[in-house]
């Protein structure tokens, strides 16, 4: 499973396999760096929620969420599908500070704090990147991902360092800085860590957070730039809106 908002696993393996060299000026060489939808544009098939007449929440399973996702097909030349790994239960971010805490908490999650159904798909554009994690929580109603996106960014706007530490390599300060979120969904919000000091200075990863109905798609990019989430960004959001549509 895929940690929500966070390194997924397939790709934090890959921070000490192609990533070591890792820098601010590193040439990305001729890995594809925006990653627009595919010319071919598949059928695609609406999945309709039901509301659980027990809990007034809507009820969506991990096999409709995964219907929302993105396919391989739907990027461009370059890009490969990664294997899905296991939780292994490890928590990379840590802090000292009580004003990180929610968002290292949120960071280590491997879903969504009150997730009903989590599904996710990881892809990579080449040894160097970029790789690009999409993920589903269904939370069960718009006011409670409304609410989830207010948490999260009060902890971002909260926090100005986290350190994250990679086994075998020790630990990097990561600055926390919030970005202009790009306009998919609903009321999207947009963060990126940014390695300061120790063995991934100068490593970049962007995330973004966005409402599509009662479900949070996030996005999450390591080693791209925020092109790159901009173009992931429109490309999962307008085949969610398509697929995942509003309980009746």
């Amino acid at each position: 499973m895929t940690r929500f908002v966070s390194f997924p696993l397939a790709l934090a393996a890959a921070l000490t396999f192609t990533l070591t060299a890792c820098g601010g000026g590193d040439d990305k060489g001729s890995a594809p760096q925006t990653p627009p939808p595919s010319s071919a544009k598949p059928t695609l098939t609406a999945v309709t929620a039901t509301v659980d007449p027990a809990t007034g929440l809507v009820a969506r399973s991990e096999a409709d969420l995964t219907k929302g996702l993105l396919e391989l097909t739907d990027l461009p030349s370059g890009f490969s599908r990664e294997d899905d790994a296991a939780d292994d239960g490890s928590k990379p971010f840590t802090t000292p500070s009580s004003r990180c805490k929610t968002l290292v908490k949120y960071l280590n999650a491997s879903e969504a704090p009150g997730s009903q159904a989590t599904v996710s798909r990881s892809f990579s554009g080449g040894q160097e990147g970029p790789y690009i994690d999409f993920g589903f929580d269904a939370l069960g109603s718009v006011p409670k991902v409304a609410s989830l996106r207010e948490k999260y960014a009060d902890a971002v706007s909260s926090c100005p360092k986290v350190t994250m530490r990679v086994e075998g390599e020790g630990s990097t300060t990561m600055e926390v800085d919030e970005l202009t979120a790009p306009a998919y969904g609903t009321a999207p919000f947009a963060f990126k860590l940014t390695g300061v000091s120790g063995p991934k200075r100068g490593l970049e990863f962007t995330a973004l957070i966005t409402g599509v109905n009662d479900v949070m798609l996030s996005i999450s990019v390591l080693a791209g730039d925020e092109a790159v989430l901009d173009a992931a960004a429109e490309a999962a959001a307008t085949k969610a809106q398509a697929v995942l549509k509003p309980a009746t």
